[in-house]
């Protein structure tokens, strides 16, 4: 019989794919190191932003898959570019005003806004670690400010000054005529005012580690590169920390693709060689746009579990990572429902199947069972009746469809239940819009009544469904969507839900008689 690892030769899954081309790397010769480095990068800029998570995520898949194809221990750096200057203030903190005497300061020696740590880039780096170890992510987290000011940099820093003209040469070809003329890879950091300075270099001594600039204010300066007294231009510095942490792959948005090549040749300038990358899509707000830290769209890390499951977030962000997708708070419930329907397929899974499954990727292999005897669809469905403030308003009727299940048996599902109550609350309740049914839905709708009056098989989903579809069928919608459509309109406020009979069942018949009745008196 096959093990996962022959198996996971042979798995379509991206995470198994990439993990093969990395091991085809060390066919010859094993990492320097004695591990395989893995590295994503993070600009905080803004406030730790969720594509940030989705790029640890899919890089932690790639790992784990690694491992169990490969004999190679691995390790995965967090690298945080927090020295960069602040160039602009971001519109989602508070009493912006006050930073503008920072503007251009490395974020580690900008004020926080929020008053709860020593500079914004340390506030920022803390809520990112925060958030990666609510994930159980493990990871080494690296600071740019500490990186460069250690002297941890320092040898790669010398080595870029002995082969500056190597390097500009690669960057000069890639700029346009204006911007050649002021460009340098290295960017001083003022003595005097402690700003990230975007000034040409008058000369660069690569003997002795040097640099000569004219600062703002007129003066020529000569200092160390050394010792954090510099920073490297984001696209040599890609390069370059590549080079000095050893990093063998690297994945990232597809904004970088086109400067792939340059971060390559900085890097093997740098007498190292270039990792393997990986480039995902990005992901795009409600409108299309693209999902921006600074702009704070799209939806963050805290505002996704206020909603939904860890695990729900982390199967959106396994699926097509080279398609663009909307990451909006209307794909929540889909992504909850589906996270749970591949939970309960997999134990029915074969070998092949599990290692194509997502949640063998999300989990590590390890892969908990579902209590979801309801889904996420049908408890928002349930709470837009139940009139509930609360989980515990909900569980009489989920008790009444599935009398074994429990807050205590059932924590998935209880949690679950939670989330549906604030999410109808936010977003379901404010968007509903019912409406008056036509002639032919009014008397489909009342021959509906009629049927489930004189019900007298047990109230089984499937069942259920099957004379919901008999009376549209019946009344001659077609499609039959159309009949569906009509009874969450008129009934919900909404165009569309959950199979209706499984409600019916969930909600009991008698109540959903009511429901229709009250529904068609109101309208």
């Amino acid at each position: 019989m096959a093990n996962v690892q022959d198996m996971a030769w042979e798995s379509k899954a991206w995470p198994f794919e990439e993990a093969r081309k990395l091991v085809k790397r060390f066919e010859k010769n094993k990492p320097e190191s004695g591990y395989a480095i893995f590295e994503t990068g993070y600009g905080p800029s803004g406030l730790p932003h969720i594509g940030t998570f989705g790029e640890v995520a899919r890089t932690t898949m790639v790992r784990t898959a690694f491992e169990q194809i490969s004999d190679i221990p691995t390790r995965l750096i967090c690298f945080s570019d927090d020295l960069d200057g602040m160039r602009k203030i971001p519109d989602n903190v508070p009493n912006p005003e006050a930073l503008k005497e920072h503007l251009q300061k490395p974020l580690t020696s900008v004020p926080d806004p929020f008053d709860t740590y020593e500079s914004f880039g340390e506030h920022n780096n803390a809520m990112l670690r925060r958030f990666l170890d609510t994930f159980g992510f493990e990871y080494e987290f690296y600071s740019a400010t500490q990186f460069y000011s250690s002297g941890k940099f320092d040898e790669v820093l010398l080595r870029a000054a002995k082969n500056y003209q190597a390097i500009m040469d690669v960057m000069l070809a890639s700029l346009r005529e204006e911007r050649r003329e002021t460009y340098s890879c290295f960017l001083p950091i003022s003595p005097k005012t402690g700003k990230v300075l975007y000034v040409p270099m008058l000369d660069v001594d690569g003997e002795k580690g040097l640099i000569t600039f004219i600062d703002e204010e007129g003066e020529k300066i000569t200092q160390t590169v050394t010792g954090g007294n510099v920073k490297l231009q984001w696209k040599p510095d890609f390069g370059a920390r590549w080079a000095a942490l050893g990093v063998d792959f690297e994945m990232y948005g597809k904004d970088h693709s086109t400067n792939t090549p340059i971060y390559d040749k900085i890097c093997r300038i740098l007498g190292a060689r270039a990792p393997e990358h990986f480039t995902y899509e990005l992901f795009l707000d409600d409108k299309g746009e693209k999902i921006s830290k600074s702009k704070g769209n799209g939806i963050s890390i805290d505002e996704w579990l206020t909603y939904a499951s860890a695990d729900s977030l982390s199967y959106f962000m396994y699926l097509k990572p080279k398609t663009a997708k909307r990451m909006h708070f209307d794909v929540i419930p889909k992504a909850v429902d589906e996270y749970h329907q591949q939970l309960r397929a997999f134990h029915n899974q074969d070998l092949t199947q599990r290692l194509n499954n997502p949640v063998y990727h999300i989990h590590n292999a390890n892969v908990p069972t579902s209590d979801m005897v309801i889904s996420f669809s049908m408890l928002l469905n349930l709470a837009s009746v139940a009139s509930s403030d609360n989980k515990e308003g909900l569980w009489g009727f989920i008790k009444r469809y599935a009398p074994d299940s429990s807050p205590e048996n059932n924590p998935q599902l209880d949690e679950a239940a939670g989330f549906a109550v604030k999410y109808f609350k936010d977003f379901v309740a404010p968007k509903r819009q019912f409406r008056l049914p036509n002639e032919k839905e009014r008397v489909a709708l009342e021959d509906l009544i009629l049927r489930l009056s004189n019900w007298s098989e047990p109230t089984e989903a499937e069942v259920l469904q099957t004379l919901v579809f008999s009376v549209g069928k019946d009344h001659q919608f077609d499609p039959l969507r159309d009949w569906f459509k009509a009874i969450y309109e008129v009934v919900f406020g909404a165009s569309q839900g959950p199979r209706f009979g499984g409600f019916i069942a969930l909600y009991g018949v008698k109540p959903t008689i009511d429901l229709i009745k009250k529904s068609l008196a109101n309208n």
